[in-house]
């Protein structure tokens, strides 16, 4: 398939780059009218992912720990058999995060770490959106597709979070680039990349498991014959090696009640997803009203544009975000889980690609000055984008309160010249994070705080007797009501068989004595998280339900409310 192509008729081909049209250029050297040079594109590719490796690395640590990070470290600390039957059997979900957790682990590393494997794939990321535009739209729309998601905060936040995002966005946008390259041209090899890229897409999130449906959509639209029967086997090798990740998506489903039918409640009709969408496209580009509906009118522009001049480009693009609505439409969701926008981000480069056809579209009207306003309102909508960013998660511009992170700091270090190897621990709260950072104490188990099942399956494999309870506190957290910077010292009743330490919002709860037994544990652990209700923390009604089932289930009598 060639690079461009003369015909000025409708193609049903995704070329490298759009068709040459009449030049004109704005001033300063930038070519709305004609498609940008393979050199131009390289180099807009290259200053977009420098512009967002830079603002990553300079915010890496600027975010709080997160309990999340904490799991995954605290996961990949185990061995690698262990890891696979926690991942695999246990927690569910995709496991090739977790492996790349396990391997900053045993090389030593830690939060830090981690976050600089989400920024080498949010930076990664950007010149494979700027390659799907081109493939979609031509060179000058894939430019500022990866302009706009270089400014997205979805993009920017998810490279310094230390969870599998900025690598399903990497691996999900490959796959797409080696499935049109297959189509290009169906070679053996080829078909073999593309297996490879979907294979650690689905490895790598649940949601992959919609981006295989979607590629697989649209080879049926497009093939067939020999080409179809060549990709169908392709399609059998994934469905045959991804059998392992379909097991644990059932688990982690398991765990939360998601589903097709029968249990937990839909997102509630058309309405509520839209809703849905609308929060997700807000959080791709920016979530101001006025603005949204700017970038929505662009979607639309672009959206047909697509359809006129790339039918193809524009079905596949519709079946990326036809296929997550029909499944939400049709998906049961357990109380405690809902889709974010994160969940989506597989989405990304297909979005900023409708909205950078749109400028393109706008710039290539016939009035002198349409190729600058274009310019002028892409870099105001990502200027807007940034802004978004910095109303949505203040914390990463801004960095925490400096009294925060000392007390943080503070706590962490008591709690580790102070544990014992069987303390257990409560919930993978970010202090114990910091604590194995300081120790690397590994032998310490961590009772999950929102998954009763789960919480027994780790009590029951702990070793016994079981040895001193563990809670943490944070008046800070944003999920309370009000967000404080101290916090009483308080303990539980009975108080004789508690210590408690205060740093800054940070209260350390823990028993004097080991709880020995599991049914003790969880005496413990109600009068704990009673206490967290009494101070309005705002996890404590999850997990005081979490573990009153637990409870229930070893016929341990509840403190009264």
């Amino acid at each position: 398939m060639s690079e461009t192509t003369s015909t000025p008729t409708r193609s049903r081909t995704l070329p490298h780059a759009a068709r040459p049209v009449a030049a004109a250029r704005v001033p300063g050297g930038l070519a709305l009218r004609e498609e940008l040079s393979r050199r131009a594109f390289q180099v807009g590719l290259a200053v977009c992912s420098a512009g967002v490796g830079a603002f990553v690395l300079a915010r890496l640590l600027a975010w709080p720990p997160h309990e999340d990070e904490t799991l995954a470290l605290f996961v990949g600390r185990h061995s690698l058999p262990d890891l696979l039957q926690i991942v695999l059997g246990r927690r569910g979900g995709a496991p090739l995060h977790f492996l790349l957790s396990f391997v900053v682990v045993h090389l030593g590393g830690g939060l830090g770490a981690l976050r600089l494997l989400s920024a080498f794939f949010a930076v990664a990321s950007v010149p494979l959106v700027g390659l799907i535009g081109a493939r979609l739209a031509g060179r000058t729309a894939g430019l500022a597709a990866a302009a706009l998601a270089s400014g997205s905060w979805v993009l920017l936040f998810h490279g310094v979070y230390g969870r599998m995002y900025s690598l399903f966005l990497f691996t999900s946008a490959l796959s797409y680039l080696a499935l049109l390259r297959a189509l290009d041209r169906g070679t053996r090899r080829r078909w073999t990349l593309w297996v490879l890229g979907v294979v650690a897409t689905v490895a790598t999130h649940p949601y992959g498991a919609l981006v295989l449906a979607s590629q697989g959509l649209f080879v049926l639209a497009r093939l067939r014959g020999r080409q179809l029967r060549d990709a169908v086997l392709a399609f059998a090798a994934v469905g045959i090696v991804c059998i392992p990740f379909w097991r644990t998506d059932l688990v982690l489903a398991g765990r939360f009640d998601v589903g097709v039918a029968g249990r937990g409640a839909k997102l509630g009709g058309p309405l509520p997803v839209l809703r849905y969408l609308r929060t997700v496209a807000g959080d791709f580009s920016a979530g101001y009203t006025a603005v949204l509906v700017v970038v929505l009118a662009l979607v639309v522009l672009g959206a047909v544009e697509l359809v006129r001049t790339r039918p193809d480009g524009a079905l596949l693009t519709g079946l990326v975000f036809g296929t997550p609505t029909a499944m939400f439409l049709a998906a049961s969701f357990g109380s405690q889980t809902s889709p974010e926008s994160r969940h989506l981000i597989f989405a990304l480069p297909f979005f900023s690609t409708l909205v950078a056809v749109g400028l393109v579209r706008l710039g290539r009207l016939r009035q002198r000055a349409a190729p600058a306003l274009a310019v002028t309102a892409l870099v105001a909508l990502i200027a807007i984008e940034v802004a978004w960013g910095d109303h949505k998660t203040p914390l990463l511009f801004t960095g925490e309160p400096a009294a925060r992170v000392a007390a943080r700091n503070a706590a962490s270090d008591w709690l580790a010249t102070t544990g014992r190897p069987n303390d257990v621990l409560f919930g993978y709260d970010p202090l114990y994070l910091g604590a194995w950072e300081r120790n690397r104490v590994s032998s310490q188990p961590v009772v999950p705080r929102a998954d009763t099942k789960l919480a027994l399956e780790v009590l029951d494999a702990a070793k016994k007797p079981l040895g001193r309870g563990v809670w943490i506190f944070d008046a800070s957290d944003t999920n309370n009501y009000d967000q404080k910077l101290t916090i009483p010292l308080r303990r539980p009743s009975p108080t004789s068989a508690f210590e408690a330490r205060v740093f800054g919002p940070f209260l350390v709860i823990r028993t004097r004595a080991p709880t020995r037994t599991i049914p003790r544990y969880l005496e413990r652990a109600l009068a704990a998280e009673s206490l967290g209700q009494q101070l309005f923390i705002g996890d404590a009604d999850v997990n005081v339900a979490t573990l009153r089932r637990a409870a229930k289930r070893y016929g341990v009598l509840p403190p009264p409310r």
